[in-house]
Protein backbone atom coordinates (compact mmCIF):
# COMPACT_ATOMS: atom_id res chain seq x y z
CA UNK A 1 0.00 0.00 0.00
CA UNK A 2 1.30 3.34 -0.83
CA UNK A 3 2.51 6.20 1.68
CA UNK A 4 -0.74 8.19 1.34
CA UNK A 5 0.22 11.12 3.16
CA UNK A 6 3.62 11.14 1.81
CA UNK A 7 2.20 11.30 -1.41
CA UNK A 8 -0.81 13.69 -0.67
CA UNK A 9 2.33 16.37 0.48
CA UNK A 10 4.74 15.78 -2.98
CA UNK A 11 1.35 16.10 -4.66
CA UNK A 12 0.84 19.51 -3.03
CA UNK A 13 4.59 20.20 -3.77
CA UNK A 14 4.57 18.62 -7.47
CA UNK A 15 1.54 18.85 -9.50
CA UNK A 16 1.39 22.71 -9.83
CA UNK A 17 0.44 22.49 -14.11
CA UNK A 18 -3.22 21.99 -13.32
CA UNK A 19 -4.81 24.71 -11.11
CA UNK A 20 -8.13 22.26 -10.42
CA UNK A 21 -5.89 19.76 -8.85
CA UNK A 22 -4.24 22.31 -6.55
CA UNK A 23 -8.05 23.51 -5.86
CA UNK A 24 -8.82 19.47 -5.38
CA UNK A 25 -5.70 19.02 -3.26
CA UNK A 26 -6.43 22.20 -0.51
CA UNK A 27 -10.04 20.85 -0.24
CA UNK A 28 -9.13 18.02 0.82
CA UNK A 29 -6.64 18.75 3.37
CA UNK A 30 -7.13 17.12 6.82
CA UNK A 31 -9.97 14.64 4.87
CA UNK A 32 -8.08 11.26 5.89
CA UNK A 33 -10.65 9.29 3.73
CA UNK A 34 -10.25 11.68 1.18
CA UNK A 35 -6.57 11.45 1.06
CA UNK A 36 -6.32 7.38 1.28
CA UNK A 37 -8.91 7.32 -1.52
CA UNK A 38 -6.53 9.00 -4.36
CA UNK A 39 -3.05 7.80 -3.57
CA UNK A 40 -3.97 4.38 -1.65
CA UNK A 41 -3.09 3.03 -5.37
CA UNK A 42 -2.16 3.66 -8.91
CA UNK A 43 -4.26 3.68 -11.73
CA UNK A 44 -3.43 0.05 -12.81
CA UNK A 45 -3.06 0.18 -17.08
CA UNK A 46 -5.40 -2.41 -17.48
CA UNK A 47 -6.78 -4.13 -20.79
CA UNK A 48 -4.35 -1.89 -22.80
CA UNK A 49 -5.09 1.42 -20.71
CA UNK A 50 -6.56 3.24 -17.63
CA UNK A 51 -10.53 4.01 -16.81
CA UNK A 52 -10.81 5.78 -13.33
CA UNK A 53 -12.61 8.87 -12.05
CA UNK A 54 -11.63 12.44 -13.21
CA UNK A 55 -9.36 14.44 -10.07
CA UNK A 56 -6.02 14.68 -8.13
CA UNK A 57 -4.03 11.40 -7.00
CA UNK A 58 -2.59 8.23 -8.49
CA UNK A 59 -5.88 6.70 -8.23
CA UNK A 60 -7.67 9.30 -10.49
CA UNK A 61 -7.70 10.13 -14.46
CA UNK A 62 -5.56 13.64 -14.59
CA UNK A 63 -2.82 14.57 -16.25
CA UNK A 64 -0.14 13.26 -14.34
CA UNK A 65 -1.38 10.31 -14.62
CA UNK A 66 -1.65 10.02 -18.29
CA UNK A 67 1.31 11.11 -19.29
CA UNK A 68 2.95 8.32 -17.10
CA UNK A 69 1.13 6.11 -18.98
CA UNK A 70 2.30 7.47 -22.18
CA UNK A 71 5.96 7.39 -21.25
CA UNK A 72 5.68 4.18 -20.58
CA UNK A 73 3.95 3.38 -23.98
CA UNK A 74 6.96 5.72 -25.73
CA UNK A 75 9.81 3.85 -24.09
CA UNK A 76 7.85 0.82 -25.11
CA UNK A 77 7.24 1.73 -29.17
CA UNK A 78 10.85 3.52 -29.37
CA UNK A 79 12.28 -0.16 -28.60
CA UNK A 80 9.95 -1.71 -31.12
CA UNK A 81 10.35 0.64 -33.41
CA UNK A 82 11.91 3.27 -35.66
CA UNK A 83 10.53 6.25 -36.33
CA UNK A 84 7.28 5.41 -34.63
CA UNK A 85 3.80 7.29 -35.16
CA UNK A 86 0.33 7.53 -33.21
CA UNK A 87 -3.08 8.51 -33.47
CA UNK A 88 -4.63 10.40 -30.87
CA UNK A 89 -8.49 10.59 -30.89
CA UNK A 90 -10.50 11.99 -27.98
CA UNK A 91 -14.16 12.38 -26.92
CA UNK A 92 -16.57 14.95 -25.51
CA UNK A 93 -16.00 13.87 -21.44
CA UNK A 94 -14.35 16.23 -18.95
CA UNK A 95 -11.07 16.83 -19.48
CA UNK A 96 -10.79 14.16 -22.03
CA UNK A 97 -9.35 17.58 -25.42
CA UNK A 98 -6.79 18.36 -22.60
CA UNK A 99 -5.62 14.95 -21.82
CA UNK A 100 -5.28 14.09 -25.49
CA UNK A 101 -2.72 17.03 -25.91
CA UNK A 102 -0.87 16.04 -23.19
CA UNK A 103 -0.51 12.91 -24.31
CA UNK A 104 1.12 14.26 -27.52
CA UNK A 105 3.04 16.58 -25.86
CA UNK A 106 5.02 13.28 -24.39
CA UNK A 107 4.93 11.70 -27.59
CA UNK A 108 6.25 14.45 -29.27
CA UNK A 109 8.68 15.20 -26.39
CA UNK A 110 10.17 11.44 -27.11
CA UNK A 111 10.69 12.19 -30.37
CA UNK A 112 7.14 10.20 -32.00
CA UNK A 113 5.27 12.02 -34.77
CA UNK A 114 1.99 12.36 -33.40
CA UNK A 115 -1.35 12.53 -35.74
CA UNK A 116 -3.90 14.49 -33.89
CA UNK A 117 -7.84 15.17 -34.80
CA UNK A 118 -8.42 18.58 -34.44
CA UNK A 119 -12.29 17.87 -32.74
CA UNK A 120 -13.54 15.00 -30.88
CA UNK A 121 -14.44 12.17 -33.33
CA UNK A 122 -16.02 8.30 -32.56
CA UNK A 123 -13.75 5.67 -31.57
CA UNK A 124 -13.85 3.74 -35.03
CA UNK A 125 -12.46 6.69 -36.49
CA UNK A 126 -9.56 6.12 -34.29
CA UNK A 127 -9.00 2.48 -35.41
CA UNK A 128 -9.14 4.04 -39.35
CA UNK A 129 -6.58 6.56 -38.83
CA UNK A 130 -4.34 4.17 -37.05
CA UNK A 131 -4.32 1.83 -39.62
CA UNK A 132 -4.36 3.88 -42.92
CA UNK A 133 -1.52 6.61 -41.58
CA UNK A 134 0.23 3.01 -40.72
CA UNK A 135 0.82 3.74 -37.24
CA UNK A 136 2.47 2.17 -34.27
CA UNK A 137 -0.06 2.70 -32.17
CA UNK A 138 -3.25 4.35 -31.56
CA UNK A 139 -4.94 6.64 -28.01
CA UNK A 140 -8.24 7.38 -27.61
CA UNK A 141 -9.58 9.66 -24.43
CA UNK A 142 -12.61 7.76 -23.56
CA UNK A 143 -14.45 6.21 -20.48
CA UNK A 144 -16.75 4.57 -23.10
CA UNK A 145 -20.53 4.48 -21.62
CA UNK A 146 -19.55 4.92 -18.01
CA UNK A 147 -21.28 8.01 -15.71
CA UNK A 148 -19.80 11.53 -15.90
CA UNK A 149 -16.99 11.67 -13.46
CA UNK A 150 -14.97 8.97 -15.20
CA UNK A 151 -12.38 9.41 -17.85
CA UNK A 152 -10.07 7.09 -19.62
CA UNK A 153 -7.14 6.02 -21.99
CA UNK A 154 -6.75 3.35 -24.09
CA UNK A 155 -3.94 2.33 -26.27
CA UNK A 156 -4.32 0.30 -30.05
CA UNK A 157 -1.87 -1.67 -31.97
CA UNK A 158 -1.25 -1.21 -35.61
CA UNK A 159 -3.67 -3.18 -36.32
CA UNK A 160 -6.38 -0.81 -35.49
CA UNK A 161 -8.10 -2.72 -32.09
CA UNK A 162 -6.60 -2.46 -28.64
CA UNK A 163 -3.32 -3.93 -27.65
CA UNK A 164 -3.66 -7.50 -27.01
CA UNK A 165 -2.41 -8.43 -23.37
CA UNK A 166 1.17 -9.17 -24.20
CA UNK A 167 2.22 -5.55 -25.43
CA UNK A 168 -0.02 -3.90 -22.94
CA UNK A 169 2.02 -6.01 -19.79
CA UNK A 170 5.29 -4.84 -21.40
CA UNK A 171 4.16 -1.15 -21.25
CA UNK A 172 2.75 -1.18 -18.37
CA UNK A 173 6.19 -2.84 -16.95
CA UNK A 174 7.33 0.67 -18.16
CA UNK A 175 4.82 2.49 -16.51
CA UNK A 176 5.60 0.95 -13.03
CA UNK A 177 9.57 1.98 -13.18
CA UNK A 178 8.56 5.73 -14.32
CA UNK A 179 8.32 8.47 -12.04
CA UNK A 180 5.44 10.77 -13.30
CA UNK A 181 7.15 13.77 -11.89
CA UNK A 182 10.96 13.29 -12.58
CA UNK A 183 10.74 10.68 -15.72
CA UNK A 184 8.14 11.79 -17.93
CA UNK A 185 9.78 13.66 -21.08
CA UNK A 186 7.30 16.56 -22.17
CA UNK A 187 7.05 19.29 -24.80
CA UNK A 188 4.10 22.02 -25.25
CA UNK A 189 1.59 20.82 -27.84
CA UNK A 190 1.50 24.39 -29.65
CA UNK A 191 5.45 23.87 -30.03
CA UNK A 192 5.08 20.10 -30.96
CA UNK A 193 2.65 21.68 -33.63
CA UNK A 194 5.13 24.35 -34.84
CA UNK A 195 8.13 21.88 -35.00
CA UNK A 196 5.99 19.36 -37.49
CA UNK A 197 5.64 16.56 -34.21
CA UNK A 198 2.20 16.73 -34.25
CA UNK A 199 0.21 16.98 -37.52
CA UNK A 200 -3.51 17.29 -37.19
CA UNK A 201 -5.63 14.71 -39.28
CA UNK A 202 -6.63 16.07 -42.61
CA UNK A 203 -10.77 16.33 -43.61
CA UNK A 204 -9.59 13.45 -46.68
CA UNK A 205 -8.74 10.97 -44.07
CA UNK A 206 -12.15 11.85 -42.57
CA UNK A 207 -14.21 11.24 -46.43
CA UNK A 208 -12.29 8.51 -46.92
CA UNK A 209 -13.83 6.83 -43.27
CA UNK A 210 -17.32 7.53 -44.37
CA UNK A 211 -16.87 6.04 -48.27
CA UNK A 212 -15.65 2.94 -46.43
CA UNK A 213 -18.83 3.01 -44.44
CA UNK A 214 -21.01 3.53 -46.98
CA UNK A 215 -19.48 0.77 -48.89
CA UNK A 216 -20.84 -1.08 -45.88
CA UNK A 217 -24.54 -0.27 -47.10
CA UNK A 218 -25.79 -3.53 -48.62
CA UNK A 219 -29.12 -1.99 -49.59
CA UNK A 220 -29.17 1.36 -50.68
CA UNK A 221 -31.74 2.15 -53.00
CA UNK A 222 -34.13 0.61 -49.96
CA UNK A 223 -32.90 3.15 -47.57
CA UNK A 224 -33.61 5.76 -49.95
CA UNK A 225 -36.67 4.73 -51.17
CA UNK A 226 -38.21 4.02 -47.68
CA UNK A 227 -39.23 7.17 -46.13
CA UNK A 228 -37.50 5.75 -42.78
CA UNK A 229 -38.18 8.40 -39.64
CA UNK A 230 -35.35 8.57 -37.36
CA UNK A 231 -35.10 10.42 -33.98
CA UNK A 232 -31.40 10.14 -33.19
CA UNK A 233 -29.13 10.78 -30.14
CA UNK A 234 -25.75 11.49 -29.68
CA UNK A 235 -26.41 11.15 -25.65
CA UNK A 236 -23.68 14.08 -25.67
CA UNK A 237 -21.09 12.24 -27.34
CA UNK A 238 -18.97 12.05 -30.97
CA UNK A 239 -22.07 10.65 -32.29
CA UNK A 240 -23.64 14.05 -33.96
CA UNK A 241 -21.75 14.98 -36.79
CA UNK A 242 -20.80 11.54 -38.38
CA UNK A 243 -24.18 9.50 -37.57
CA UNK A 244 -26.12 12.43 -38.82
CA UNK A 245 -23.72 12.28 -41.87
CA UNK A 246 -24.00 8.73 -42.93
CA UNK A 247 -27.50 8.88 -42.22
CA UNK A 248 -27.88 11.45 -45.31
CA UNK A 249 -25.73 9.28 -47.48
CA UNK A 250 -27.51 6.34 -47.13
CA UNK A 251 -30.91 8.36 -48.40
CA UNK A 252 -32.23 8.63 -44.59
CA UNK A 253 -33.40 12.17 -44.78
CA UNK A 254 -36.39 12.29 -42.06
CA UNK A 255 -34.21 12.18 -38.96
CA UNK A 256 -34.51 14.81 -35.79
CA UNK A 257 -31.78 14.83 -33.04
CA UNK A 258 -32.96 15.07 -29.35
CA UNK A 259 -31.38 18.66 -28.94
CA UNK A 260 -30.94 18.04 -25.08
CA UNK A 261 -28.81 15.82 -25.80
CA UNK A 262 -26.79 16.88 -29.22
CA UNK A 263 -24.40 19.06 -28.14
CA UNK A 264 -20.90 17.56 -26.75
CA UNK A 265 -21.46 17.53 -23.09
CA UNK A 266 -18.94 15.81 -20.41
CA UNK A 267 -21.51 16.04 -17.90
CA UNK A 268 -24.34 13.93 -19.42
CA UNK A 269 -27.20 16.38 -18.11
CA UNK A 270 -30.15 14.65 -19.34
CA UNK A 271 -28.41 11.57 -18.87
CA UNK A 272 -26.03 10.31 -16.29
CA UNK A 273 -25.28 6.91 -17.13
CA UNK A 274 -25.35 7.12 -20.69
CA UNK A 275 -25.61 3.80 -22.10
CA UNK A 276 -27.61 3.31 -24.97
CA UNK A 277 -28.89 -0.13 -24.18
CA UNK A 278 -30.70 1.17 -21.09
CA UNK A 279 -34.34 2.90 -21.37
CA UNK A 280 -33.43 6.23 -19.58
CA UNK A 281 -31.50 7.40 -21.94
CA UNK A 282 -34.51 7.00 -24.69
CA UNK A 283 -36.88 9.28 -22.41
CA UNK A 284 -36.81 12.49 -24.28
CA UNK A 285 -36.40 10.14 -27.77
CA UNK A 286 -39.74 8.70 -26.49
CA UNK A 287 -41.62 12.10 -25.45
CA UNK A 288 -40.92 13.14 -28.85
CA UNK A 289 -42.26 10.54 -30.34
CA UNK A 290 -45.50 10.72 -29.09
CA UNK A 291 -45.66 14.32 -31.00
CA UNK A 292 -44.62 12.58 -34.15
CA UNK A 293 -43.92 8.78 -34.41
CA UNK A 294 -40.81 7.57 -35.65
CA UNK A 295 -39.92 4.39 -36.90
CA UNK A 296 -36.87 4.06 -35.46
CA UNK A 297 -34.96 5.65 -31.84
CA UNK A 298 -31.51 5.73 -32.01
CA UNK A 299 -28.59 6.56 -29.52
CA UNK A 300 -24.72 5.78 -29.77
CA UNK A 301 -23.00 6.36 -26.20
CA UNK A 302 -20.09 9.31 -25.77
CA UNK A 303 -17.62 7.63 -28.11
CA UNK A 304 -19.80 6.20 -30.40
CA UNK A 305 -18.67 2.46 -30.66
CA UNK A 306 -22.00 1.11 -28.88
CA UNK A 307 -24.99 2.01 -30.20
CA UNK A 308 -29.05 1.04 -29.11
CA UNK A 309 -31.97 1.21 -30.82
CA UNK A 310 -36.31 1.09 -29.90
CA UNK A 311 -38.56 0.03 -32.90
CA UNK A 312 -42.05 0.96 -32.91
CA UNK A 313 -44.48 -1.60 -31.09
CA UNK A 314 -48.04 -0.64 -31.66
CA UNK A 315 -48.25 2.75 -30.08
CA UNK A 316 -44.99 2.04 -27.77
CA UNK A 317 -41.53 1.34 -28.81
CA UNK A 318 -39.59 -1.83 -27.55
CA UNK A 319 -35.80 -1.24 -26.67
CA UNK A 320 -33.94 -4.26 -28.69
CA UNK A 321 -31.20 -5.51 -26.36
CA UNK A 322 -27.67 -5.92 -27.65
CA UNK A 323 -28.11 -9.40 -28.16
CA UNK A 324 -31.44 -8.95 -30.04
CA UNK A 325 -29.73 -6.31 -32.41
CA UNK A 326 -26.69 -8.33 -33.19
CA UNK A 327 -28.82 -11.79 -34.58
CA UNK A 328 -30.97 -9.31 -36.39
CA UNK A 329 -28.01 -7.63 -38.08
CA UNK A 330 -26.42 -11.19 -38.73
CA UNK A 331 -29.70 -12.88 -40.50
CA UNK A 332 -29.72 -9.47 -42.38
CA UNK A 333 -26.18 -9.58 -43.56
CA UNK A 334 -25.95 -13.13 -44.52
CA UNK A 335 -29.21 -13.20 -46.22
CA UNK A 336 -28.46 -10.08 -48.26
CA UNK A 337 -25.06 -10.72 -49.24
CA UNK A 338 -26.24 -14.66 -50.54
CA UNK A 339 -28.67 -12.75 -52.76
CA UNK A 340 -26.56 -10.33 -54.30
CA UNK A 341 -23.88 -13.39 -54.68
CA UNK A 342 -21.88 -12.18 -52.49
CA UNK A 343 -22.03 -14.79 -49.23
CA UNK A 344 -18.75 -16.95 -49.27
CA UNK A 345 -19.28 -20.87 -48.79
CA UNK A 346 -16.66 -20.23 -45.62
CA UNK A 347 -18.49 -17.00 -44.42
CA UNK A 348 -17.24 -16.25 -41.00
CA UNK A 349 -19.36 -14.39 -37.71
CA UNK A 350 -17.05 -13.64 -34.87
CA UNK A 351 -19.01 -13.28 -31.74
CA UNK A 352 -17.80 -13.30 -27.98
CA UNK A 353 -18.56 -16.33 -25.29
CA UNK A 354 -21.18 -14.19 -23.41
CA UNK A 355 -23.04 -13.23 -26.80
CA UNK A 356 -26.46 -15.37 -27.26
CA UNK A 357 -25.90 -19.11 -29.00
CA UNK A 358 -29.00 -17.89 -30.89
CA UNK A 359 -25.86 -16.08 -33.54
CA UNK A 360 -24.95 -19.86 -34.14
CA UNK A 361 -28.30 -20.94 -35.47
CA UNK A 362 -28.78 -17.84 -37.64
CA UNK A 363 -24.99 -18.75 -38.97
CA UNK A 364 -26.09 -22.30 -39.39
CA UNK A 365 -28.62 -21.62 -41.54
CA UNK A 366 -26.89 -20.07 -44.34
CA UNK A 367 -23.52 -22.33 -44.35
CA UNK A 368 -21.31 -20.01 -42.02
CA UNK A 369 -18.54 -20.33 -39.33
CA UNK A 370 -19.46 -19.16 -35.95
CA UNK A 371 -16.21 -18.10 -34.25
CA UNK A 372 -16.80 -17.68 -30.48
CA UNK A 373 -13.99 -15.74 -28.49
CA UNK A 374 -13.02 -13.64 -25.03
CA UNK A 375 -15.42 -10.99 -24.15
CA UNK A 376 -13.28 -7.90 -26.21
CA UNK A 377 -13.43 -6.13 -29.69
CA UNK A 378 -9.66 -6.77 -29.70
CA UNK A 379 -10.03 -10.36 -29.86
CA UNK A 380 -12.26 -9.95 -32.85
CA UNK A 381 -9.95 -7.19 -34.32
CA UNK A 382 -7.06 -9.82 -33.79
CA UNK A 383 -9.33 -12.66 -35.64
CA UNK A 384 -9.89 -10.51 -38.54
CA UNK A 385 -6.32 -9.72 -39.07
CA UNK A 386 -5.47 -13.38 -38.98
CA UNK A 387 -8.43 -13.71 -42.42
CA UNK A 388 -6.86 -10.76 -43.97
CA UNK A 389 -2.94 -12.13 -43.68
CA UNK A 390 -4.19 -15.09 -44.83
CA UNK A 391 -6.05 -13.33 -47.94
CA UNK A 392 -9.36 -14.25 -46.69
CA UNK A 393 -10.76 -10.91 -45.21
CA UNK A 394 -13.84 -11.65 -47.70
CA UNK A 395 -15.27 -14.26 -45.73
CA UNK A 396 -16.04 -11.91 -42.61
CA UNK A 397 -19.12 -11.09 -42.28
CA UNK A 398 -20.52 -9.02 -38.45
CA UNK A 399 -18.49 -9.51 -35.48
CA UNK A 400 -20.27 -8.61 -32.23
CA UNK A 401 -20.31 -8.99 -28.17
Amino acid sequence: MNDVNGLYALWKEKAVSDADLQTELEQIDGQQDEILDRFYQNLTFGTAGLRGVIGAGTNRMNVYTVNQATQGLATYLNEEYQNASVAIAYDSRIKSDVFARSAAGVLAANGIKVWFYSELVPTPMLSFAVRRLGCQSGIIITASHNPAKYNGYKCYDPQGYQMTDEAAERIYGYIQHTDMFSDIKTMDFDDAVAAGMVEFIPQSIIDEFYAGVKKCCLSLEQCRESGLKVIYSPLNGTGNKPVRHMLQEIGIHDVRVVREQENPDGNFPTCPYPNPEIRQVFEIALEMAKQEPADLLLATDPDCDRVGIAVRDGDDYRLMTGNEVGVLLAEYLLSRRKELGLLPENAVVIKSFVTTSLVDAVAAKYGAQTVSLLTGFKYIGEYITKLEAAGEADRFVVGME
